[in-house]
């Protein structure tokens, strides 16, 4: 309940989030999908979240880890630490912070991006979950909020829209759905004139 509750959570805040319920189900997700963070509570069933956490580190993957658990004591959080966890939080906790800490080690699973990210007179905070052209606010949806967050983190490189699918929406998306090409005709409709979403055809979509 703990588990779909934080996703949900987060999935509010613009975040794609897939939910494993032990430690072979985040093995076989770690093993195909490129996430950026895992919030990973060290008494799963099976194989143990320290052993999981082992194995992301062994493989030298990006993937920053963050360890939710109800083992507070000092010698927990070292042990964690030890393994190889980026981040360690014990239960209760406010979600607020572990939006915060999970926002923050998405920063740093990626080449250094700043907090605020701006291009073509587009401003967009992560944090305050706002985005501003030109100086006028700019209301978007989730989705639309995650996909110009991936375009403006690109700094004007081209995104693919299976790139787009994996980052703003969670495994259950249908490849072949239409989702990200509505969600970018909507993007550009908000954004307003000039048009600022470029389609580079058969590759992608870009902010030049």
């Amino acid at each position: 309940m703990l588990a779909e509750a934080i996703a949900e959570w987060l999935r509010e805040d613009a975040h794609a989030v897939d939910v494993a319920h032990d430690g072979g189900g985040a093995l076989d997700r770690l093993a195909v999908n490129d996430y950026d963070v895992v919030v990973l509570d060290r008494d799963l069933p099976g194989v143990h979240g320290d052993d999981v956490c082992r194995e992301l580190v062994s493989s030298s993957s990006p993937t920053r880890v963050l360890m939710l658990t109800a083992a507070a004591e000092v010698t927990d959080r070292v042990a964690g630490l030890t393994i190889g966890a980026d981040d360690y939080l014990a239960k209760p906790f406010a979600f607020p912070e572990l939006a915060a800490r999970i926002l923050s080690l998405g920063r740093r699973a990626r080449p250094a991006a700043p907090p605020v990210l701006s291009r073509a007179g587009i401003t967009l905070d992560p944090a305050r979950h706002e985005v501003f052209r030109d100086g006028r606010y700019v209301p978007l949806s989730k989705k639309e909020f995650a996909v110009l967050a991936e375009l403006l983190r690109a700094d004007g490189a081209t995104v693919s829209a299976e790139f787009l699918l994996e980052k703003a929406w969670d495994e259950n998306a249908d490849p072949f759905t239409g989702a990200v090409r509505l969600t970018i005709l909507k993007l550009r409709r908000k954004l307003g004139d000039p048009p600022v979403v470029e389609t580079v055809t058969g590759v992608g979509y870009r902010i030049p």
